[in-house]
């Protein structure tokens, strides 16, 4: 099985939460789905570099504070396992420009479960409940 090591951000903007919605895509359990923007560590980017070079990809961010690791999720999707590094981070706008979703929402806490979910980003939105 393919195995795939990705960065992820929880954006907070005062105490909101960045949720962004996947496009379509062939696999159906993660097609349209609500995930915490990231993505793939290239061949030599620390985590740190990957997250921040993500971000400016996907949402065109450029000033993101990384706070500190919060959570590390291995989730076994049908066709690869993920290992996802998620990320406590602070913008200080909540301006950005979608490049490869289909729609965000800032959320509170209690306001996460709301959403459907890809699998793997599950256990950081249920911690982050916990957590408070």
């Amino acid at each position: 099985m393919k195995k795939i090591e990705v960065v992820a951000a929880i954006i907070y903007f005062e105490n909101k939460i960045l949720c962004v919605q996947r496009p379509q895509n062939k696999l159906a359990y993660i097609s349209e789905k609500f995930e915490f923007p990231g993505g793939k560590i290239e061949e030599g980017e620390t985590k740190n570099e990957a997250l921040k070079r993500e971000l400016f990809e996907e949402l065109n961010i450029i000033n993101v504070d990384i706070k500190s690791l919060f959570l590390t999720v291995v989730h076994e999707y049908p066709d690869f396992e993920l290992t996802m590094h998620s990320f406590i981070c602070e913008v200080k706008s909540k301006e950005i420009i979608l490049n490869e979703h289909i729609a965000y929402k800032w959320l509170s806490l209690n306001e996460l479960k709301s959403l459907d979910w890809a699998a793997a980003d599950i256990p950081i939105v249920n911690k982050l409940i916990i957590n408070g």
